[in-house]
């Protein structure tokens, strides 16, 4: 008789730099005033890594946190999956140096690329991987070391980017077993290729190949549409809520906590508005972190369960949006 796999998450962790940059420092590089700053965005602070920080050394720390947080070694690991559009180089993958930090076993490891929503990705691709019975722990890291990729001529992007990793340990449960209501239960992932170039760094691909006029034209630096980002972040990821609280019979009284991707503080307000997320519901971090991408999602989590913003049993719904266009929602019981 074949078994039966469930997934939850076991454990989670998070990491930001030491250096915290605060509104002032922004709004001086962009010729803005600090409160601007503030009241476009909601954010108050974020962190930039140094020169000798990078992209796997953020994963590393919210890995090693994650797994002292799930009671597992390492070595009981699988596969580690990255989340990242900031890697420590293009090629090799960020999970393989990840994999070598931790000194794992010699096991799957690779990157992943959805832009802000990534996490979301790589939970649905451990969750896949356990329910086929392939493998029985994930590690699952998002990490993005964004700060390297702004410039003094965009400060749409400039305001808005943080560095960070966030990461949750992913294990298998028997069907049977006590813990059979826990667990992830629907994620539903989107994207929409046609808006592809509302976010994006345009050069350093195969398409615009780095040169001296790219680097001359700052092409290398994130461009970010804010406003047509906005509408569309704000309609698509409000249907895709419905949509998944339809599909699973679930009403958002129900829900404990709503956690999404901390793009910026009006965004996660106007969705939450449209919602009806009571105030009590919806997490936010993004004034004190500032937007880390794919990372905010799962810093986000980490941040309200070590806060006790939820406990076993409860229910938790995710939302993330990003490049791509990419978005995606998770109902998951804790």
């Amino acid at each position: 008789m074949p078994h039966s796999y469930t997934s939850r998450i076991c454990g989670t962790g998070s990491y930001v730099p030491a250096r915290r940059v605060t509104n002032e420092e922004v709004s001086t590089t962009f010729a803005l005033h600090d409160q601007d700053v503030f009241r476009v965005t909601g954010i108050r602070a974020r962190y930039w890594s140094e020169a000798d920080e990078t992209c796997s050394h953020l994963a590393e720390r919210a890995a090693r946190q994650a797994l002292e947080s799930s009671g597992l070694s390492s070595e009981a690991m699988d596969a580690i999956l990255v989340s990242t559009t900031s890697p420590d180089t293009p090629f090799p993958s960020t999970a393989c140096a990840l994999q070598e930090r931790l000194g794992t076993r010699r096991v799957a490891a690779f990157d992943l690329a959805a832009s802000c929503s990534g996490f979301l990705y790589g939970l649905s691709m451990a969750d896949a991987f356990i329910r086929s019975g392939q493998f029985r722990n994930c590690l699952v890291v998002a990490a993005e070391v964004k700060s390297r990729f702004l410039h003094v001529s965009q400060p749409a992007s400039g305001l808005l980017f943080g560095d960070g990793a966030g990461a949750a340990v992913v294990t298998r449960e028997e069907s049977s077993s006590r813990h059979t209501a826990a667990g992830i239960m629907a994620i539903q992932l989107y994207s929409e290729g046609a808006c592809h170039d509302l976010i994006t760094i345009p050069a350093g691909g195969s398409r615009h190949p780095m040169s001296r006029e790219t680097i001359r034209g700052h092409q290398h630096s994130i461009r970010l549409q804010g406003g047509a980002v906005y509408r569309v972040a704000v309609k698509r990821l409000t249907e895709a809520v419905r949509t998944i609280l339809h599909e699973t019979h679930t009403n958002l009284s129900e829900v404990k906590q709503v956690i999404t991707h901390q793009a910026n503080g009006r965004m996660l307000h106007t969705i939450a508005k449209r919602l009806g997320v009571r105030q009590d519901q919806l997490v936010s971090i993004v004034d004190q972190v500032g937007n880390t991408s794919s990372a905010s999602l799962p810093m986000a989590v980490d941040w309200a369960y070590r806060q006790g913003k939820f406990r076993e049993g409860d229910l938790i719904l995710l939302g993330a949006f990003g490049g791509g266009l990419t978005w995606g929602t998770a109902l998951i019981r804790w």
